[in-house]
């Protein structure tokens, strides 16, 4: 069988996808100000998708005729239901007017505003300027007929007025407003036209109550009839048997009947066989119904028309032609031979949105769980059907065809098994299977129903209505205060210093500890902010930043699931509720299901990482999807992810060599690790530990040497054997060549000796505690403490360095007191650089 698409060739804005609204929403002014969608503005375009029913064929030879001076009604009203073709038989008559040599008035309340006269308009549209219509009391009948006897043959045509009068009600004029002055106007205008012999009037009033606002504006409305009614005759321009022909020439340009004779052929005679046509229909009579809606099945349009057209929001023919316009488009690629019920996809937004803007909001919810959802029941019911019906979407259809016969205006709701089975089948199976399938779906459904053989979904409250009823309560500060709660639980802190949803730079420490910083939604700018500074000063242990935020895509599903959690947490809390112990059973278990997930979704949700370079920041990394019931903490999974790559746990002495002595005879320590930490891009050691240990078995190694930087010259003092590190002042990493070029000169010069203390340590430092110094000897050999005043020169301070690793390593306490002057720094430097860095080396500073 063919496709519809090619049998019924929709309008190009319609494979196009420009389906907004106002494309099906006639706007009167826009047209006679020349703006507005093509299709009502270009006379040709409007006409070649209007179709011209009975009744707006004959009032257009109504107005001709009495244009022409040749009698017709003078005064018209055209009176509708909402959304029934008002706005567009005056867009008809515009057009027309044009043909037929006669210059249009246009007056339309919803683009008027209360200050604007209907008579001072109308003299505008006529003279061009407002010279016997002024001010804001009614003219009169002798000026207003002698401006419109000047400009006969006259059409004017008024849209939504009782919209501009409920306005004009507001605006006082003396004792009067400017409502009644415009009530009194239009009972003067009918009878003015009523008298001339080649002018017309053509007014749109609602039908009935359902458009109007309230109760003044029910009392306007009433007087307008009155007045409108002495001289009116009242059009129906669209009856409702013409709705399809309206329809399908407002959406095809083009029918092949031939070809859609056979698929209606093919269709009636399968529904025969399978006994599923209309019951008390005959065939030949349901045959002409379909052959006149087709591509759409009968009841597509006739629910669409006769049960959602009932309620006060839909808009109709309007509101019709936008939902089908809406279904198409996404049918287009489809090879499906005509449209059902069953083939309105309600996964689609648009479409399901234009559904529910009529029903409770609620449907929402029951349509993912119930119809849309990988795990809703019809999807379940989808697989459960058996290889023969595989790819068929047989629990989705007759879902689909049931919830778009649930709803009307009225009382009337639900489908019979026959008309499901006309619905949703396809001439691919026999119709017995969608018994079969729908026996499924009452046991997998939440909120399918049946009552008096008909079948309908319901927001019938049940564990499960009540548990949306919480879901849809739950507060977005719940769903944070649980989230920024789970994250907590997930980190460990044994691999990070971790900064949980902070963006302010200032509150993010300049600190030689490797830190992860996490961000609720990613915000590049943010990052780069806290990379270059802390606050108003310029960071700079930039490298030590590693930044993580959500994976978007996985949101959705990760707050489903907490607002799930949060919502069955209040149900077990809500003793109002009368549960069964099943039930209460149930909500535990749901509970202790959830909590067990959540572990696992946080690691899904938190996933992207975010690392420095010399350029900004790296292409961000995907921690990818967690291992089922993998418990890793999230900052340990993070840091095993980076081990190796960013983070490094040891430093073979060969790498040091290579990476820093490579064409250079040394390098500062100090350099060494904090170029690492300073410059974005390079790999970070996990502590200072780690280069120190790589150092100290280099140098024992002979790899390379540590010393000391004299009058810009290095000097060795350690070499093939374990050194004391400082990483500050002139300590200095050195080739191992000088290395031994200056062990070959000491052996050459007597005396010459690094910096090393004798074999009887103590003795060297008894010996040398001199002016300011004082000692107490334990015994003749041993000192028990030391005092020391010391004034150390520039450049010095590592040699100090080790002294201080001796005394530290032969005494359990080892007190400093720093005394600086003859410089400055400024107190954020003292508290960042200092007091910071004391802190965080766990050094204490006593009061």
């Amino acid at each position: 069988m063919k496709a519809f698409h090619t049998i019924a060739i929709p309008h190009k804005d319609i494979l196009e996808g420009r389906l907004t609204m106002d494309v099906f929403a006639a706007d009167l002014w826009a047209v006679s100000q020349k703006s507005g969608p093509a299709e009502y503005k270009y006379a040709d375009t409007f006409f070649s998708k209007t179709y011209l029913t009975q009744g707006l064929s004959n009032l257009l030879d109504v107005v001709k005729k009495r244009l022409d001076g040749k009698g017709g009604d003078p005064v018209i009203q055209l009176q509708t239901p909402f959304g029934g073709g008002k706005t567009h038989s005056l867009i008809a008559m515009y057009h027309k007017s044009k043909e037929w040599k006669v210059k249009p008035t246009v007056i339309v309340g919803t683009s008027l505003p209360a200050s604007t006269t209907l008579w001072s308009l109308l003299e505008i549209q006529l003279a061009g300027k407002v010279n016997k219509m002024k001010g804001n009391s009614a003219p009169g009948k002798i000026a207003l007929k002698e401006l419109l006897l000047q400009h006969q043959p006259l059409i004017i045509l008024i849209d939504e007025l009782l919209e501009y009068v409920t306005k004009a009600a507001v605006e006082k004029v003396g004792g009067s407003t400017l409502g009644a002055q415009t009530i009194a106007f239009m009972q003067e205008l009918t009878e003015i036209v009523s008298e001339l012999d080649k002018s017309v009037l053509v007014v749109t009033l609602p039908s009935s109550i359902i458009e109007h606002y309230d109760e003044q504006a029910e009392k306007l409305y009433m007087q307008l009839k009155k007045v409108s009614g002495r001289k009116e005759i009242i059009y129906t321009p669209v009856e409702e048997n013409e709705i399809t022909k309206i329809i399908r020439q407002r959406l095809f340009q083009e029918i092949n009947e031939n070809n859609s004779k056979k698929i209606v052929n093919d269709f009636v005679k399968y529904a025969e066989k399978e006994n599923i046509l209309p019951n008390g229909s005959e065939t030949n009579e349901y045959k002409e119904k379909f052959l006149a809606s087709y591509p759409f099945l009968p009841e597509v349009v006739d629910f669409l028309y006769t049960r959602w057209g009932t309620f006060s929001t839909f808009q109709r023919t309007r509101g019709v032609l936008r939902l089908l316009s809406l279904v198409i488009h996404s049918l287009s690629k489809s090879p499906i031979p005509y449209i059902s019920l069953a083939d309105f996809n309600l996964s689609i937004q648009e479409i399901r949105q234009e559904l529910l803007k009529h029903i409770e909001t609620t449907f929402n919810g029951i349509i993912a769980v119930d119809i849309t959802n990988k795990d809703s029941g019809a999807h379940r019911v989808d697989k459960n059907l058996g290889r023969a019906y595989v790819g068929l979407n047989l629990g989705h259809r007759i879902a689909s065809s049931i919830f778009m016969s649930s709803f009307s205006g009225g009382q009337v709701r639900g489908a019979t098994l026959n008309e499901i089975k006309r619905f949703a089948t396809t001439l691919d199976n026999p119709a017995a299977v969608i018994g079969d399938a729908l026996s499924q779906l009452e046991k997998s459904l939440f909120f399918l129903h049946v009552k008096d053989d008909k079948y309908y979904f319901d927001n019938q409250p049940n564990l499960t209505k009540i548990l949306f009823n919480k879901m849809e309560n739950v507060k977005d500060d719940e769903l944070k205060e649980l989230e920024l709660k789970l994250l907590r639980g997930s980190i460990s802190g044994s691999k990070f210093k971790t900064y949980i949803w902070e963006e302010a730079s200032s509150n993010i420490p300049d600190t030689e500890d490797l830190k992860l910083i996490i961000h609720q939604r990613e915000n590049k700018n943010t990052i780069l902010e806290i990379i270059k500074n802390k606050g108003l000063s310029p960071r700079v242990y930039r490298n030590t930043l590693f930044f993580l935020y959500p994976l978007e895509s996985e949101r959705y599903g990760f707050l489903t699931t907490l607002r799930r959690k949060i919502a069955y947490e209040k149900i077990e809390e809500d003793k109002t509720l009368n549960l069964s112990e099943d039930q209460k059973r149930d909500i535990k278990k749901e509970i202790k299901k959830l909590e067990g997930n959540l572990k696992e979704y946080i690691r899904r949700l938190y996933r992207v990482i975010a690392i420095p370079n010399k350029e900004g920041i790296k292409e961000p990394e995907d921690l990818g999807t967690p291992i089922h019931g993998d418990t890793v903490e999230l900052d340990y999974a993070i840091y095993e992810h980076l081990r190796g790559k960013e983070i490094l746990e040891s430093m073979p002495p060969i790498v040091i060599k290579t990476k820093y002595l490579t064409n250079k005879d040394y390098v500062p320590t100090e350099n060494l690790y904090l170029a690492a930490l300073k410059t974005p891009g390079e790999v970070r050691p996990i502590s200072k530990l780690v280069i120190e240990h790589g150092i100290q078995e280099g140098c024992k190694q002979g790899i390379f040497g540590i010393g000391e930087l004299i009058d810009d010259k290095p000097v060795c003092r350690y070499f093939k054997q374990y050194p004391s590190l400082s990483f500050s002042g002139n300590e200095i990493l050195i080739t191992d060549k000088i290395c031994l070029e200056q062990e070959k000169e000491k052996a050459e010069t007597a005396g010459a000796t690094q910096f090393q203390f004798p074999e009887d340590e103590s003795k060297k430092v008894e010996s040398g505690v001199k002016n300011g110094a004082s000692a107490t000897p334990l015994t003749a050999e041993y000192l028990e403490s030391i005092s020391l005043n010391l004034n150390i020169p520039k450049g010095k301070i590592a040699n100090l360095m080790g002294i201080l690793n001796y005394l530290q390593s032969k005494f359990n306490v080892l007190e400093l007191e720093i005394k600086v002057r003859d410089g400055k720094i400024t107190e954020q430097e003292f508290e960042d650089k200092i007091k910071e860095a004391l802190a965080m080396s766990g050094i204490r500073i006593k009061e």
